[in-house]
């Protein structure tokens, strides 16, 4: 793992996922891992969503995307799960910060 940060934002996932279908863990998992820590999880589970949704759309004739659009959906879940849990009075402002990147997207 790439650094304190990192490790942070991956041991949140590895709790709050435990459960989930195996490829769906592991391809959240790894759009993770490909990140620079920021030091903050949920800043780093949505930089990996946004990480998974761009994939997603670079091929949606794809099966593959469909994956991708799961892994997002995920990380976008624990992203805002860990901002609520860890700073909830910033919630709504994080959530309008992740709805305005993922329509940027497209």
């Amino acid at each position: 793992m790439a650094g304190d940060g990192v490790s942070a934002a991956r041991d949140w996932f590895v709790q709050e996922s435990a459960g989930a279908p195996p490829a769906l863990r592991e391809r959240a998992g790894r759009l993770l891992e490909g990140l620079s820590p920021s030091g903050d999880v949920a800043r780093d589970l949505a930089d990996a969503s946004t990480r998974a949704l761009s994939s997603a759309l670079a091929c949606p004739a794809d099966r593959s995307a469909a994956l991708d659009l799961l892994a997002a959906d995920a990380l976008v879940t624990l992203a805002l799960k860990a901002r609520a849990a860890l700073a909830p009075g910033e919630l709504a402002a994080f959530a309008a910060t992740l709805r305005t990147r993922g329509a940027a997207i497209r």
